[in-house]
């Protein structure tokens, strides 16, 4: 796809580290008033294109052409003050700081050597108009949504007199509603003729908004096309250059006798989940579906221990349990794989193995002394059977891509051998490719008798996945469906039924 006039251009871009080609002669074209989608599986080197051209990283080779002048920035401040800004897909505004405040942060306007803040004021409230943002410029951040904090981030990028504007996976936390108003705003970046570069795994998002896709494997570019020539199965077979004849494996599991009773369980906090009931069988998928703030992970994480409760009953395998504390699970066998794999999960400085086997120690220590002979093989075990692609055990975690630091995650836990999972948002930011070899594994456990709790905000990957769902609405149970009863509405029937 050749157009012209752009108002980006990044030439044979090469960037190596210890081990890997990260980058191998990438070119990308962008062009103003328009949405261009760049995809491609984790590890594809999306990111690092992206950090690239905003000066986190300095590439080995290359050019990089911005409004016709060759450019190179060693800080992502200088990218900043050029008219180039990036959005995050994890936020960190300044809570407890106002709208304003947080908008002009690092640049606020002074009088003399003293805050402006009338001029501030002045000034937000032209920017929001701007964008059509109905905010109070004076209110504390932390009172707003995750979707307005969204637009406080894009109002930032264009008060910078922004060119471009890179959006990481901006959908990943929204809710139906919240997305729709996004989208509304990036229409009327285009139209101010700002260019978007719209990072998503979120295959339907990028038919519906982008103009063009860009699409990367194993850190190349494989081409630029316009949207209206591709179809989902086109894209996902250029991702991961092959093609994916069925979006779920096969499943072999034959749901068996009840593992887990879980009876009124009800939180401390009377907005959270109350008089919950439900059971859990040997070798079966049970999924949980809802809408934002039905507080599905609020309830596995009350029954895993996390979170008080004052009612409730928990029974396994035929006797009544209690559980105060994770590691109260974890010796029964239960074990979590938390919602946020960055925040709760991995430990990002930690190397791949010793992420794989700290849940191993007590099993390889003798008179306090560690066996790291053993420990390494834990890993090395761990790896093979989850095809973790790592340069080696003593790769830093952070440095893989989502996919496998979700593989590590698993690999640890089963590492374990557990006999019920709970698996909240499995496959959230992962992309096609990895999310089917998630779906795989999980099937596997099944078919080996495992129980899996699956919570998922993807309606599909239940409808795919699940032997039976179990739907939330506002901390309560609403309904249950089996296979038969599956589908779409018949879910958000329940995901919406309000008291």
């Amino acid at each position: 796809m050749e157009q012209g006039n752009y108002v980006l251009e990044m030439h044979g871009i090469t960037k190596e580290f210890p081990g890997v080609r990260a980058l191998d002669d990438v070119t990308l074209k962008v062009e103003p008033g328009k949405v261009h989608a760049l995809m491609g599986e984790n590890g594809a080197g999306k990111s690092t294109l992206m950090k690239c051209l905003f000066g986190i990283y300095q590439p080995d080779a290359g050019r990089i052409i911005l409004k016709g002048r060759e450019v190179r920035f060693q800080s992502s401040m200088e990218a900043l003050k050029s008219g180039i800004s990036m959005i995050h897909q994890e936020l960190q505004p300044e809570p407890y700081l106002t709208v304003m405040e947080n908008l002009w942060m690092g640049r606020l306007p002074k009088k003399g050597l003293m805050v402006d803040y009338r001029a501030m004021y002045r000034n937000t409230v032209e920017e929001l108009k701007r964008l059509k943002l109905d905010f109070d410029p004076k209110a504390l951040v932390k009172t707003l949504s995750v979707s307005k904090i969204q637009s406080l981030e894009i109002a930032k990028a264009v008060s910078n007199n922004a060119n471009v504007i890179i959006m990481d996976e901006p959908t990943s936390s929204l809710t139906e509603k919240e997305v729709e108003y996004l989208f509304g705003i990036i229409e009327d970046l285009r139209r101010q003729g700002i260019a978007i570069i719209y990072i998503s795994h979120k295959m339907n998002e990028i038919m519906r908004i982008a103009d063009c896709v860009s699409i990367m494997r194993d850190g190349k570019m494989i081409g630029t096309w316009d949207t209206r020539e591709l179809t989902i199965d086109t894209i996902i077979s250029r991702m991961v250059g092959r093609e994916l004849k069925e979006y779920y494996p096969q499943k072999h599991n034959v749901p068996g006798e009840v593992r887990l009773r879980v009876e009124d369980f009800t939180s401390i906090h009377p907005k959270s989940f109350r008089h919950v009931d439900f059971e859990l069988r040997r070798g079966e998928i049970l999924g949980v579906a809802g809408l934002v703030g039905a507080q599905r992970t609020e309830l596995f994480e009350g029954i895993y221990g996390i979170r008080a409760h004052t009612a409730g009953k928990l029974t396994l395998d035929g006797q009544q349990i209690e559980i105060r504390r994770p590691i109260d699970a974890i010796r029964r066998r239960i074990v979590l794989l938390t919602e946020d794999r960055k925040r709760s999960g991995i430990f990002p400085a930690l190397g791949v193995g010793e992420n794989i086997y700290l849940r191993q120690y007590d099993r390889v220590s003798r008179l306090g002394k560690i066996n790291y002979r053993k420990c390494n093989q834990i890993a090395a075990e761990g790896v093979k059977r989850f095809s973790i692609k790592s340069p080696s055990l003593g790769t830093p975690v952070r440095s893989l891509s989502g996919g496998n630091q979700q593989k590590v995650l698993l690999a640890r836990w089963l590492m374990t051998e557990p006999e019920i999972l709970i698996l909240d948002e499995p496959t959230r930011g992962i992309d096609v490719g990895a999310k089917y070899e998630i779906y795989t594994i999980i099937a596997q456990l099944a078919a080996e008798g495992k129980s899996i709790v699956m919570i998922s905000s993807e309606l599909n990957e239940l409808l795919g996945m699940a032997d039976r769902i179990m739907v939330m609405c506002d901390g309560r149970k609403t309904g249950e469906l089996s296979r038969e009863q599956f589908g779409e509405e018949a879910v958000m029937q329940l995901a919406t039924q309000f008291e």
